[in-house]
């Protein structure tokens, strides 16, 4: 099952994600627009 997340988006006032079983890749939820925060994963820093 894939989520909507053109739905998702829409839904919620702030697009923003939380991730905390680490499952969704975070260069794809930056494509959707997310603000994303994945828990307990090595953060990456932008160049």
């Amino acid at each position: 099952r894939s989520p909507d997340f053109d739905q998702i988006k829409t839904d919620l006032k702030q697009p923003v994600i939380f991730d905390g079983r680490n499952i969704y890749n975070p260069d794809v939820m930056e494509q959707f627009g997310f603000t994303y925060y994945s828990i307990g994963r090595r953060t990456r820093h932008k160049k």
